[in-house]
C-alpha cells in the first residue's frame, strides 16, 4: 500500500489531536512523529495509523507506550521498541505523572520522592561539614579546666598530684644581737695581726705622713640606693680595725650595725659615732665621694652631732688607680681583690642588689638575702685592710 507524504503528515496530526482530546498527560504523547524512521523499521501505513488513533481514544487514560502496546497487535511497532535504553534517575519515578490529578493547574512536584532518602544508600553521598564539633571542643575545655579534686576520671598513680605541704614559718632572723629596738650588732675577730711599723702614706701622695695602723678605721656602708641625697639612707654600716682582744688576741676586728626598721636609724648613727675618736683615720674605697657625704646627711637630718667632721680620710681608690690603671680591665674593688689579693668570692651578692634585699625584708620577706648582704659587707672591709698593706708594699718597691 502506497501513501504520499502529505497524507502521512495529516494522519500524524490527527493522531496527535486524538491523544490530546483524550486528556492523556503522558510527556511522550504530544511529541510529533518523526517523518523518517531509523534503519530497520518500516513506516506506518494508513490503517496502522488509524488503529493507533482509535486505540488512543479508547484508552483515554493511558500513561505511556506500555499501555498502548498492551492493546496493539504484536506486529505493530511502537516508539518504545526502538528507543534507546534510558538509565532511570534514583530521585525520580518514571511512572509518576506530570499532573497529580486530571485537570489543569495541579502540577506534580519535581522534587525527589519523600520516601527516597536524599543522602545515604541510593542517594547522594553524605556531606560532612568541615566545621569542628563544638560539643567536643566544649568537653575538652571543661576537662582541662576541671580541678584535679573534682575530676570524675580516675587519675593514674604515676601522675597523681602529691599533697602539698603547708609552708613553714619565714626565717626573719637578722645577723647579730639586738642592742636597741630594730638595731642589730655583730662582731667578728680575724687572726690578721696589725703591722708592727707605721704605715707610710706615700702611696696617697703624702710622703711625709706615717700613721699607727691601730688608728685606721676601714668602713663601708650598704644603702637603699645609689643616687644619694636625702631619700637615700644607710641600713648597714661595717667597720674594721686592728684591735687587741682579751680572748682572741691581736687581730682584725669587724663590727657591723644593721637596722631592721626605719625607726632604728638614729640608734645606728649614735652607735657608729661611739666607735670613732678624734684621732681616728677613716679609710674607704670611694668613700670620700659617696659613703662619708651620705652619713653626713643622715647625721644632719637626725639632728645628731656629726662625728665624721674633721677626721682624716684616706681613700684607697685614687692610689689604686695611679698604680694599676691599664693593668686590668677596671679598678673596681672586686677586680682588685681578685687580681691583686687573689681573693675569689663564692656565692657573693652584688652590692647593687643590696637595696632590693633590704626592702624585701621590710615588706615581710625572708632575711636570707639580708644575711648575704652582711657577708658581702664583711668581705669589703676585710679587703680594705689587706689592700692598704699591699699599697704600702707596692709603694716601697718603687724606685726612688
Amino acid at each position: 500500500m502506497s501513501i504520499d507524504i502529505a497524507k502521512l503528515r495529516m494522519l500524524q496530526r490527527q493522531a496527535g489531536r486524538a491523544v490530546a482530546d483524550a486528556g492523556t498527560p503522558s510527556d511522550k504523547a504530544n511529541l510529533p512523529q518523526p517523518l523518517f524512521f531509523k534503519e530497520g523499521s518500516q513506516p506506518l501505513s494508513r490503517e496502522e495509523s488509524a488503529t493507533i488513533a482509535r486505540t488512543s481514544s479508547i484508552a483515554g487514560l493511558a500513561r505511556d507506550d506500555d499501555d498502548v502496546r498492551s492493546v496493539l497487535p504484536a506486529s505493530v511497532p511502537t516508539r518504545a521498541s526502538k528507543a534507546p535504553d534510558v538509565i532511570p534517575s534514583p530521585h525520580t519515578n518514571a511512572s509518576t505523572p506530570l499532573f497529580e490529578k486530571e485537570g489543569p493547574g495541579e502540577i506534580c512536584s519535581s522534587l525527589p520522592d519523600a520516601r527516597t532518602p536524599l543522602f545515604g544508600e541510593g542517594g547522594l553521598p553524605e556531606i560532612r561539614s568541615a566545621r569542628p564539633d563544638l560539643d567536643a571542643l566544649r568537653r575538652l575545655i571543661a576537662q582541662r579546666e576541671r580541678k584535679p579534686g573534682t575530676s570524675p576520671l580516675p587519675q593514674p598513680t604515676a601522675f597523681a598530684a602529691r599533697p602539698t605541704q603547708a609552708p613553714g614559718p619565714i626565717d626573719r632572723s637578722v645577723p647579730g644581737q639586738e642592742i636597741a629596738p630594730g638595731l642589730y650588732f655583730s662582731e667578728v675577730h680575724l687572726s690578721l695581726p696589725a703591722p708592727q711599723v707605721s704605715l707610710s702614706l706615700a702611696f696617697a701622695k703624702r710622703p711625709d705622713d706615717a700613721l699607727d695602723p691601730r688608728r685606721l678605721m676601714f668602713f663601708d656602708t650598704e644603702t637603699t640606693g645609689l643616687a644619694g641625697g636625702t631619700g637615700t639612707r644607710a641600713f648597714m654600716i661595717g667597720a674594721a680595725d686592728w684591735h687587741r682582744h682579751a680572748v682572741h688576741g691581736d687581730g682584725l676586728r669587724i663590727r657591723q650595725l644593721t637596722i631592721a626598721t626605719l625607726a632604728a636609724e638614729p640608734a645606728m648613727l649614735r652607735a657608729f659615732a661611739q666607735w670613732l675618736t678624734p684621732d681616728t683615720v677613716l679609710s674607704s674605697y670611694n668613700g670620700r665621694c659617696y659613703d662619708a657625704p651620705l652619713l653626713n646627711t643622715r647625721y644632719r637630718l637626725a639632728r645628731i652631732a656629726n662625728p665624721l667632721a674633721g677626721l682624716d680620710h684616706v681613700d684607697l681608690l685614687f692610689p689604686t688607680r695611679r698604680l694599676y690603671r691599664g693593668v686590668w680591665e677596671n679598678c673596681k674593688l672586686a677586680t682588685i681583690e681578685r687580681e691583686l689579693l687573689r681573693i675569689v668570692r663564692e656565692d657573693d651578692l652584688p652590692g647593687s642588689q643590696a637595696p632590693a634585699a633590704w626592702l624585701h625584708y621590710l615588706r615581710g620577706g625572708s632575711s636570707a638575702l639580708l644575711r648575704r648582704v652582711a657577708a658581702h659587707n664583711h668581705q669589703d672591709v676585710v679587703t680594705l685592710a689587706q689592700l692598704m698593706l699591699k699599697l704600702v708594699e707596692a709603694q716601697a718597691a718603687l724606685p726612688v
